[in-house]
């Protein structure tokens, strides 16, 4: 959304997976810097639920399951119970609602038609909200570093405010040598509403996320809505944490904390290798450097008729053995009945792409037709290779013709 900064993405250029966490596992780390949230246990059996219910003590409990997707409340469980988010004033019907929503699947608008097996619940005090607001701090690259957005308008889609009423998005860009200057958390509390004792309360919150930010290495942390309680209580009630994953040598143990239950598996087991792989719904499987070609690689197929089975992005430093590792997650794939290699070489060396195909191509005795297309650095030793290899590869002299063999080859079998 034009009207706020964009974080200093991870995610157009790196070949890895975003990292994942639950709900609880951000509630824990801002806990663990000193931000206030609701006090909360975390339950993987209904017994477990109940006891964490009494421990609790509160007024009123939220009982939530902890999935990845979003539209929990919305959602339905395959033991017939409605909805992954419930309200209760009685410990005894938390532990009746996790012993329907735990080993159970929860489908919403964004998980796969079977649902997403829930593991874990949240089990949280309910806390009343009396002042909605929004805030987030993330990197913006026009700032050369971090910068704070807020807005008064919180608990809504941020990015319609931003359109609607832009004069309701306030910044400050913060000095990543100096830090949140006690005068900017300050004014930033004014502008989001907060006044008297809970605007020093809301300023020391966002300090306290800032300093968040910087622990874990995070490109954006955005709390939406930052709330004030009737009690006189400003908390975080919910928070979306995006990571640099470059950082991952420093954050081992945030990174451990990956959920990849809910991911794809070929996804996730590209992600090990650096292979950017994200599945498609068709059958000429890509095998690309660069995400703008994957893109155009794709397209181009659907140009001529075919459909792409997957998007395989190998990046820039690539290794031999990355390319035998793609061919396996590809063949691996029961719906590819073609692959379709598009090599443009700058900084990749063709000749490793070449030789990768060829052992791949040899060990793991490939039934499927391949079309490949190289250029760019050391492609005359790369088509000498694979012309060599006495292999069955179609050759294509540019995208266009690959794409055009490519469903021809499908269309002949």
């Amino acid at each position: 959304f034009s009207a706020l900064p964009q974080p200093g993405s991870f995610g157009g250029v790196s070949p890895r997976r975003w990292l994942n966490l639950q709900e609880y596992q951000s509630k824990k780390l801002m806990q663990d810097s000193g931000v206030t949230v609701q006090h909360f246990f975390v339950a993987d059996t209904a017994s477990e639920a109940l006891e964490a219910a009494k421990r609790l003590k509160a007024k009123e409990i939220v009982l939530k399951a902890q999935i990845l997707a979003g539209g929990r409340g919305k959602g339905v469980f395959d033991s017939g119970l409605k909805g992954g988010v419930h309200l209760t004033k009685d410990p005894a019907v938390v532990g009746e609602l996790a012993g329907k929503m735990l080993g159970f699947n929860l489908t919403t608008k964004q998980t796969p038609k079977e649902g997403v097996k829930v593991k874990t619940v949240m089990v949280a005090e309910a806390l009343d909200i009396s002042t909605e607001t929004y805030f987030a701090i993330l990197m913006d690259r026009s700032c050369n570093g971090p910068v704070m957005v807020g807005s008064p308008q919180g608990g809504v889609d941020i990015e319609e405010v931003a359109a609607t009423t832009p004069e309701l998005i306030f910044k400050e860009v913060i000095d990543i040598f100096e830090g949140v200057r006690d005068d900017q958390a300050l004014r930033m509390a004014a502008n989001l509403g907060f006044k008297g004792p809970l605007e020093r309360q809301a300023a020391d919150q966002i300090k306290r996320l800032y300093d968040l930010f910087l622990k874990v290495d995070a490109t954006q942390v955005e709390v939406n809505p930052l709330g004030e309680t009737p009690e006189g209580q400003v908390v975080c009630f919910d928070a979306k944490i995006n990571f640099d994953d470059n950082a991952e040598f420093r954050q081992k143990a945030v990174f451990a904390m990956d959920d990849t239950a809910e991911s794809d598996p070929l996804e996730t087991e590209a992600a090990k290798y650096d292979l950017k792989y994200i599945g498609l719904d068709g059958n000429i499987a890509c095998f690309v450097n660069g995400a703008g070609l994957a893109m155009a690689t794709c397209d181009i197929i659907d140009l001529h008729g075919g459909k792409p089975a997957n998007f395989l992005d190998l990046g820039g430093g690539v290794k031999e053995n990355q390319v035998y590792v793609a061919f396996k997650l590809l063949t691996a794939d029961p719906k590819v009945e073609a692959i379709l290699v598009n090599i443009f070489g700058g900084i990749v060396n063709c000749a490793i792409i070449a030789n990768g195909i060829a052992k791949a191509c040899r060990e793991l005795e490939l039934k499927v037709p391949l079309v490949v297309r190289l250029e760019g650095t050391n492609v005359q030793e790369a088509k000498r290779i694979l012309s060599e290899s006495g292999l069955p590869i179609t050759s294509a002299s540019d995208l266009d013709d690959a794409a055009k063999k490519a469903v021809a080859a499908i269309a002949k079998k």
